[in-house]
């Protein structure tokens, strides 16, 4: 028997023949017309004494659009072959429950390893929107499988500058979360081609201001390195690798806090190095993917009109859309909710809780038909158009008011 062949093939499957009839079937899945409409309008609707109003931008950015592209191709392509997908292709429960009922293998990311290591030329490995990491990519290309990746540009363009970082000896801090898998895939590229680079993830502002006051006075490395255990390259020294730094984010984080965290390194290198070195010794590149940054600012657009409560719907494992709703909590009550049915009756909403971090159920008086309501909503750039009619044609019904009647409105 012949061994496995040792590169991985990437394939292009987007033939314009694949891609009229995958465009076809992405539109059944998750377009919507009234969506679509409201839009069109201006963002908001009135039915009766009910109101929303939608943010400029919101739901399916051009990155997550062509990753789903890519899997429905990938599928039809490759009809007859086992099609596996590292993890999730973006964090909503809706796309992945799609791509299993077509038959594509989530791969959970404990057993991805263990997995791959099983698999033949003859099987296809999809790389999420994310990435993935550099110790998974060579594994898939020492089994010789075919690859479709789907890794957003931007995701790329943050992989470009920290292995920048590396060649130049130059320590990446990541603002981002650890154990998200667009961070796993940063780090591992922030190791540079050679492995040698060294990469340290924080995630709060405390966490920053713990590096911050290392970077200016020292302090007890065993504490620094137990506090951030799993967060930093191996053989990293908080006394070494924090001489010379370069700032790099998860692409999803909220601007304004990927801000403060930049100032906040900046200033701590220039107390230590003075303002000459201090400027050598730091390097920032702004990572925040642009869709990301325009739902965070049409969000804010939107809490400048009236509203009574701000409905966030998406993944609840989706960083994108967990600020949203940290932007949110700031001025109303919002929820945070995978779909219609977490609107359970005119007084229960289940809804994720950031602070809890668990699924909570709240009760509120607004859904009430005899009270005028105005309900904003927003999602996150890997919630579709669907989910969010689903929601508004729910609140709807809740209060009395039939779909018949949207379309009534819409048409008028």
């Amino acid at each position: 028997m012949s061994a496995a062949p040792t590169t991985a093939r990437k394939v292009n499957v987007r033939t314009p023949e694949v891609m009229e009839r995958v465009q076809a079937q992405v539109e059944t899945h998750y377009r919507s017309e009234i969506v679509e409409k409201i839009r069109q309008g201006g963002g908001s609707i009135t039915v009766g004494n009910t109101t929303f109003r939608l943010a400029k931008d919101f739901g399916f950015c051009y990155g997550v659009e062509r990753a789903i592209d890519l899997a429905y191709a990938a599928r039809k392509v490759f009809a007859e072959r086992k099609v596996y997908l590292l993890g999730e292709i973006i964090h909503n429960p809706e796309v992945n429950r799609q791509l299993s009922e077509m038959g594509i293998i989530s791969i959970p990311l404990k057993q991805q390893e263990e997995t791959i290591a099983t698999l033949s030329s003859e099987d296809v490995v999809i790389v999420p929107a994310f990435g993935a990491e550099t110790k998974l990519m060579k594994l898939i290309s020492e089994r010789g499988c075919l690859t479709v990746d789907t890794t957003c540009g931007d995701v790329m363009s943050v992989w470009k500058r920290v292995r920048g970082y590396a060649k130049e000896g130059v320590t990446s801090i990541i603002h981002g979360k650890s154990a998200h898998e667009e961070t796993r895939a940063t780090s591992s590229r922030a190791l540079g081609d050679k492995g040698d680079g060294h990469y340290l993830v924080v995630l709060t502002l405390d966490d920053v201001d713990y590096v911050c006051d290392y970077i200016r006075n020292g302090g007890d490395k065993q504490a620094f390195l137990d506090r951030f255990a799993g967060a930093y390259s191996v053989n990293f020294d908080p006394d070494q690798h924090l001489r010379r730094v370069g700032v790099a984010n998860q692409t999803t984080m909220l601007k304004s806090e990927t801000e403060d965290f930049q100032r906040r390194i900046r200033q701590a290198i220039i107390d230590r190095d003075g303002p000459e070195e201090g400027g050598k010794n730091y390097q920032v590149f702004d990572t925040i993917c642009g869709a990301t940054q325009e739902r965070q600012d049409a969000l804010f657009g939107l809490l400048k009109t009236p509203l009574d409560l701000l409905l966030v719907v998406g993944g609840y494992n989706s960083s994108n859309t967990t600020h949203l709703v940290e932007i949110g909590e700031q001025y109303l009550p919002t929820f945070f909710i995978r779909n219609a049915e977490c609107l359970r009756d005119l007084e229960k909403i289940v809804h994720f809780d950031l602070h809890q971090k668990e699924e909570i159920t709240s009760y509120t008086k607004l859904f009430q038909p005899e009270n005028s309501v105005t309900i904003g909503i927003t999602a996150g750039a890997s919630c579709p158009n669907n989910l969010i009619e689903d929601t508004i044609v729910r609140v709807l019904e809740l209060r009395g008011v039939d779909k018949g009647q949207v379309d009534e409105v819409l048409s008028a």
